[in-house]
């Protein structure tokens, strides 16, 4: 038998074909080289501010993980870059499935990159509340776009965030920056409560809507008209054209009944083709016009300010509930009082104050 596996293992080293044995210490070499080939979270600031797309994207990726090893590292990459961002334009685009905003903002983003200016668009989908998966199929939807040089697209799975915001998705932003991208675009799931999430993060809302859907106004919550910077009318081609018009007719008669923004910004109903690309340089047009009014009325500056104060709450918020979770104690001790909770031997606010004085104990 010694002299078999000697056999096996010189014939195998003389074929090019590897012994068991070996091919477990290459396995564990290779495992091991892996490893080591991570970038460090110097290696990855460094690559950000020059501009590789590489590092932006492992580094959005390290920001994303749930893994609590990460958040250090994340941290660091995260406040190196903060000096470098702010210089963007953020804008956030909502409107229910099926309205067409990936192929709005791949004609949009186009026309952009045509001006000179460097696109991100971080596009949230929706997580599967069954399977918890994601299709991630963005970058499928915008093919044109994804092959500019001049543009960057990173689909997030939305996870368990209300509203289809991902959870890491203003640190995004700030890595985007960093990384030299002027225009920064936000797509969520659609429209619901949390579409707050995103006004919080951006300069400018725009939502989009289609027309011959029923009742034009149906269905669209006054909260979300009222955040709505800009209301655009998609799919405005070929026989839609005038449905589209009176559409935007039925929208601006809505706009007036609304109380006027802080902003001092009267905000637009148009009509745009993803497909004719007409209305797209008028949408970019708003924009840059709101953008005027605003900064001349130091209402922008204001605004980015109440953001980050925002922001620093729903981290705090974030981070507690993720050590309540991760806290061993609590985690043995969920499991006990769910079983109670669920035979009825114990209320659910019972249960949740037993955990909570567990955990501020600790």
């Amino acid at each position: 038998m010694k002299n078999s596996n000697s056999k096996t293992s010189a014939l195998s080293e003389k074929e090019g074909v590897a012994a068991p044995e070996i091919l477990k210490t290459k396995s564990a070499a290779a495992i091991q080289g892996l490893r080591k080939k991570q970038p460090s979270a110097e290696e990855l600031i460094s690559g950000i501010l020059a501009g590789n797309i590489t590092s932006l994207s492992r580094a959005i990726t390290l920001i994303e993980s749930t893994n609590i090893n990460h958040l250090a590292k994340a941290n660091t990459i995260i406040n190196a870059c903060l000096p470098y961002s702010k210089k963007s334009i953020r804008i956030g685009i909502t409107g229910v499935p099926g309205v067409g905003k990936s192929t709005f903002i791949e004609a949009f983003g186009t026309y952009l990159t045509g001006l000179g200016k460097k696109v991100a668009v971080l596009a949230v989908d929706p997580s599967s509340t069954i399977s918890h998966g994601s299709i991630l199929g963005d970058k499928t939807r915008m093919e044109e776009l994804v092959k500019d040089k001049n543009a960057y697209i990173r689909p997030s799975a939305s996870g368990e965030t209300l509203g289809g915001v991902a959870r890491k998705t203003r640190e995004s932003i700030t890595l985007c920056e960093a990384a030299g991208f002027d225009t920064v675009i936000i797509e969520t799931v659609g429209v619901g409560q949390s579409e707050t999430a995103v006004h919080s993060m951006v300069d400018f809302f725009l939502l989009l809507k289609i027309s011959g859907a029923g009742d034009e106004l149906q269905g669209i919550k006054r909260g979300i008209m009222e955040m709505a910077d800009a209301i655009v009318i998609n799919k405005a081609d070929g026989e839609n054209i005038a449905k589209a018009r009176a559409a935007k007719v039925e929208f601006n008669r809505a706009l007036h009944l609304f109380p006027a923004k802080n902003s001092g910004w009267n905000p637009k109903v148009m009509t745009s083709s993803s497909i004719t690309k007409e209305g797209i340089e008028e949408v970019w047009k708003t924009i840059t016009e709101y953008l005027k009014l605003t900064s001349d009325n130091n209402y922008f500056e204001v605004k980015r300010q109440e953001q980050n104060q925002y922001w620093m709450m729903e981290t705090i918020e974030e981070q507690l509930k993720n050590d309540f979770y991760n806290n061993p104690t609590i985690q043995k001790l969920l499991i006990e009082n769910k079983k109670a909770v669920q035979n009825n031997e114990l209320s659910p606010f019972a249960a949740a104050t037993v955990l909570l004085e567990h955990y501020f104990k600790k």
